[in-house]
């Protein structure tokens, strides 16, 4: 093995042992005889001759884990989360321990992905955990995989994503206003005073981020490169969460970005969307090529028709997610609980959005709905780690706002008071790569890539 790895590893399994070390004591707080099995278990890898004992105890732990985090709330999961993760760790130091007898590579493109599932499934919980995750990533991937974090830095990227025919998007008949665009940028104290209690957009804000020139997301190139072999990600399979056949999976990325390009040359109808994801913490690199808008800084009080705002719970009172997915994708008409700046980095996307008042309304899912009906509570990869403010899909209208054709008399008749009450007040924009949308909280908002797409929220 890798003296890199090797050490970082060995370092882990003695923190993992150690009785007076902080991490242990929390992990044990958390599930005593769970953790003390995991423990025990950490004890019989450096004997390669127990590698499979082992893979099979721990394999026990994380279904174990996985089980509990998905029958409790999210704010009560920490522990399980934290056993989750450790237990991750060690499904990847026994992959690493075959690739270095074996020398099978597979066997370290594993490892990344058990360290991958630690990050999305979990958020890698405990004292520096997550920083420790994504270093040993990029050290397998160095030391095992012949891949350097400084190979982004050398390409060429000369690919970009292949954008669909730049037709005019189908008209909304459902709202009858057009969202605000500002000439130029508000200054921090109008924008506070005057301009936060109502939509706006600022056209090309963000035509100087990274991401749309010197680090091209347009570039499936750059979004392998700056990731790395081995790495998965959570994606929705279905154009929209409230189909009954949509669901979600764990795949890797390089097959995800294939997909993409695929659907955007011969129109594929296989649908896969990276959605509402926390992409940059997995790929801190990206996060370098954002700007985040001062804006988000201003702690603004709860608006008058939404008092219930809080904002975000994490330190930094701001949640970043990442979205990316082919033309034909739909976020239903639904509501958040926090401030939005909404920032289109490739492709358009159409948005419809309307005010709180338009609550009675919107015919809402009933709130007694499954939770697993939702976006963040499923069947399938689930994200504890995630902010999960809806527990069911009562923030979810069945109104489909981007109706067309035929079925338009048909949503009249289902959906009268939407029509009489919501589509004179309703609002749209299509926003183009660079433009910046915000809107407040408690705002009914609808999402329909027109092509080939990628956005940035930010909720503050």
């Amino acid at each position: 093995m890798p003296e890199g790895v090797r050490n970082t590893l060995l370092s882990f399994l003695a923190e993992l042992q150690d009785c007076e070390c902080q991490n242990t004591e929390d992990l044990i707080q958390c599930d005593a005889s769970t953790a003390d099995e995991l423990i025990k278990t950490a004890s019989l890898l450096p004997d390669t001759c127990l590698l499979p004992e082992a893979r099979a105890k721990v394999n026990a732990i994380v279904q174990q884990a996985h089980s509990a985090m998905a029958s409790v709330p999210p704010s009560q999961s920490r522990g399980w989360r934290r056993i989750y993760t450790d237990a991750r760790i060690l499904l990847a130091y026994i992959d690493v321990q075959e690739c270095s007898k074996s020398g099978d590579a597979t066997h370290a493109i594993s490892a990344v992905a058990h360290l991958d599932h630690a990050i999305v499934i979990a958020g890698a919980p405990g004292d520096d955990r997550l920083d420790f995750v994504v270093d040993l990533i990029e050290s397998i991937q160095s030391e095992y995989l012949d891949f350097s974090s400084a190979f982004r830095r050398d390409l060429s990227f000369t690919m970009p994503m292949d954008d669909a025919t730049r037709l005019a998007p189908p008209p909304i008949i459902t709202a009858h206003k057009l969202v605000p665009c500002l000439d130029t940028p508000p200054s921090l104290a109008s924008f506070v005073s005057r301009l936060s209690s109502q939509p706006f957009v600022l056209p090309g804000f963000q035509k100087d981020w990274p991401a749309l020139a010197e680090h091209p997301w347009k570039s499936l190139d750059y979004l392998r490169a700056v990731a790395g072999p081995g790495r998965v990600v959570p994606v929705e399979v279905g154009s929209d969460y409230r189909s009954d056949d949509w669901t979600q999976k764990m795949m890797p990325w390089d097959d995800f970005l294939a997909s993409l390009r695929d659907s955007s040359q011969n129109g594929s109808h296989s649908v896969l969307y990276l959605a509402q994801h926390s992409l940059f913490t997995q790929f801190p690199a990206l996060r370098d090529d954002i700007i985040v808008p001062d804006y988000v800084y201003s702690s603004l009080n709860a608006p008058a028709n939404y008092s219930q705002y809080a904002p975000p719970s994490n330190e930094d009172q701001l949640v970043l997610n990442a979205w990316l997915g082919p033309a034909r994708t739909i976020s239903p008409a639904h509501t958040d609980p926090f401030y939005n700046f909404y920032a289109q980095v490739v492709g358009r996307k159409t948005i419809w959005l309307a005010p709180p008042e338009a609550s009675p309304y919107m015919y809402p899912y009933p709130s007694t709905s499954s939770p697993s009906s939702t976006r963040d509570d499923t069947d399938g990869p689930r994200n504890p780690a995630a902010n999960h403010e809806s527990p069911s899909m009562s923030n979810t209208s069945r109104v489909d706002v981007f109706v067309t054709g035929d079925e338009v008399t048909h949503s009249k008749d289902l959906f009268p008071d939407f029509w009489r009450e919501v589509a004179p007040m309703a609002m749209q924009v299509t926003l183009e790569p660079g433009d910046l949308l915000f809107f407040p909280p408690g705002w009914w908002h609808a999402m329909r890539s027109e092509e080939l797409s990628f956005s940035v929220s930010m909720w503050f």
